[in-house]
């Protein structure tokens, strides 16, 4: 199952083949499969496959609401028996079988924590409804995001056991296709399923190789063990061998890696040479005991074997994913206002336009619409005991029976970008921060962003460029920003402050990228002082750090500078050293936080 030689294209086709044979065995203990793939022949010919593994599908549109998701009362039903009739939703209707999530990157928290919720419980509670069905389902996430873009929920993709990427995979790669499990193989490979055999030593090694790759949950151990077993079935064996690990660790922990591993020291250190035996004198021979034997040539000491958690480490740095060094150094985004974010800014409430949201109990009042469908739901259990004369064919509905529409309305998002143009920052690194800068605008059509570009130097910031989305105007401001003189830190942050204010009353959502060493020597007053140009500039980090804004600090001194860490720490930013500044991979810094702030 892993053919030597293949290229990462090739390997990863095989790899998406196999985790359907897997799905075929173990569906449910297995999780599901991320699949991210763009639309297009590689994904439909993988999706074809999957309609051939003759798997019970269910496919989940992003925009379901709960009593199509969960159950809940049959309205229709209901008014006509005069009885609460309770309908079944898809989570219950997929027990046994697969849900597809298409679109997966959009798809909302609400919905994603139900389909969580449910795998983790194994059952499904109904709305409006004391009712509850068993589902234990897998989940196949079709994900079409870019690498600049927000990816599938967390809590979601962490339940599923394999990660697949398909977007290097060429049409004429995914050409070569392997058939799916027969009745009889599959039947053949449930039962060695059912007596397959594991070590203490196999689940340990497991174990530390998640450790030594910074997988700190329980999950992908014992989905990387499933994989493990189910794999050996597909063989034809009833016990885990050493190469059903190691795919299973380069498929399932690989992928989830969030540090290097570290190096043993014995690998580090060159061993000493050997030293040369010294003769011994000789010395007499006892009368009484025999000479030994001389050693034969054939007798030659056995090679130490490799440790097995070391083979399955090897196996899982295989599949490590790409620009992980740079996603480590950048940290996570949990700021309050990280949460919630879409594919463009915010969410906000709204009552009139937006996409719709559950209805909530409320009166139609001060611009809330009723939601006529909720209002009856809520009122038909109760008619049996509000009708004096039943069967008179009319609802009644009370004023506690009344439920509002609502709606979630996307805001715009600003970057705001706050330059060091000071003596501190070289020429070559404004430049390249230049260069970043319109990188970023270049994709903000798409995203729907403006950028705002702050620079300070001498006594006092300046605001180069309002938020715009004009390329033509972002380079004409760009070019005339000169460099030199000192750093009124400070006063940048403030400025920052001051424009991600005017812009969250505006309805948009401010984002912050600071780029400086951090070495501040002129006070907010436009003096000199390095140690008053300091304290001004922790307070207004303190001040940034209350909004709750997200932002990212880019140090662009040599060496990492402790008050540039110090400063990020006090904003509450991700910190990212950058000693040799280059545009690109600064716009890729950018956004990828811009993805990770936008998840839902």
């Amino acid at each position: 199952m892993n053919t030597p030689g293949l290229s990462p294209a090739s390997q990863a086709w095989q790899d998406a083949q196999l985790a359907l044979m897997a799905l075929q065995v173990d569906p449910v203990r297995l999780g599901g499969i991320w699949l991210r793939a763009s639309h297009g022949p590689v994904r439909d010919t993988w999706l074809q496959l999957l309609k051939d593994a003759k798997l019970k599908t269910f496919r989940v549109p992003g925009q379901v609401d709960d009593e199509r998701l969960l159950g809940g009362l049959d309205l229709a039903a209901t008014l006509q028996a005069g009885q609460v009739i309770h309908q079944p939703g898809l989570l219950a209707q997929a027990h046994g079988g697969v849900i597809v999530l298409p679109m997966a990157e959009r798809l909302p928290s609400k919905v994603s924590a139900h389909i969580a919720q449910a795998q983790d419980n194994g059952q499904v509670h109904a709305t409006h409804a004391h009712i509850t069905s068993p589902a234990q389902f897998s989940v196949i996430a079709l994900d079409e995001s870019e690498e600049d873009e927000a990816c599938a929920a967390q809590g979601l993709t962490e339940r599923l056991g394999l990660w697949l990427d398909l977007r290097d995979v060429s049409m004429a790669q995914s050409d070569n296709t392997l058939e799916a499990l027969g009745q009889a193989e599959l039947q053949e490979a449930i039962a060695l399923l059912q007596r397959m055999e594991t070590s203490h030593e196999q689940v340990e090694a497991l174990c530390q190789t998640a450790l030594a790759l910074g997988v700190d949950s329980l999950r992908p151990p014992l989905m990387a063990l499933r994989l493990a077993c189910v794999c050996a079935a597909l063989e034809g064996r009833d016990a885990v061998e050493p190469s059903d690990l190691q795919l299973a660790a380069r498929l399932v922990l690989g992928p989830r890696a969030t540090r290097m591993p570290a190096q043993p020291q014995d690998e580090q250190q060159e061993p000493p040479p050997p030293e040369e035996p010294q003769e011994p004198p000789p010395e007499q021979e006892p009368e009484n005991e025999p000479p030994e034997p001389p050693p034969e040539d054939d007798q030659k000491p056995e090679p130490p074997q490799e440790a097995l958690e070391d083979v399955l480490l090897a196996a899982a740095i295989a599949s490590l994913p790409p620009k992980l060094l740079d996603r480590l150094l950048m940290g996570k985004a949990s700021t309050k206002a990280a949460h919630g974010l879409g594919n463009s800014g915010q969410a906000k409430t709204n009552k009139l336009r937006g996409r719709p949201l559950t209805p909530r109990p409320g009166k139609p009042s001060a611009g809330a619409r009723l939601h006529v469908l909720a209002t009856l739901m809520n009122a038909a259990p109760k008619q049996r005991l509000r009708q004096n004369a039943p069967g008179s064919g009319r609802v009644v509905i009370r004023s506690d029976d009344f439920h509002v529409q609502r709606y979630a309305q996307q805001t715009p998002s600003c970057l705001i970008f706050a330059l060091d143009a000071s003596g501190s920052a070289a020429q070559h690194r404004l430049a390249e921060a230049k260069g970043a800068v319109e990188l970023l605008l270049e994709q903000s059509y798409a995203r729907r962003d403006s950028v705002c570009v702050i620079g300070f130097r001498l006594a006092a910031a300046q605001v180069l460029l309002p938020p715009t989305r004009s390329l033509v105007r972002a380079k004409r401001a760009l070019s005339g920003l000169p460099g030199g003189g000192g750093t009124p830190l400070a006063s940048g942050i403030q400025a920052a402050l001051l424009q991600a204010q005017m812009l969250y009353r505006a309805g948009s959502t401010p984002m912050l990228v600071i780029l400086s060493d951090g070495r501040a020597n002129v006070s907010l007053a436009g003096t000199g002082g390095r140690a008053q140009a300091r304290e001004d500039a922790q307070a207004w980090a303190q001040q940034w750090r209350l909004t709750g804004y997200p932002s990212l600090w880019i140090d662009t001194a040599p060496q990492p500078e402790p008050q540039a860490q110090n400063l990020a720490n006090l904003m509450g930013a991700n910190y990212f050293p950058m000693p040799y500044v280059q545009a690109q991979r600064m716009a890729t810094v950018v956004q990828d936080l811009s993805a990770q702030l936008r998840k839902p």
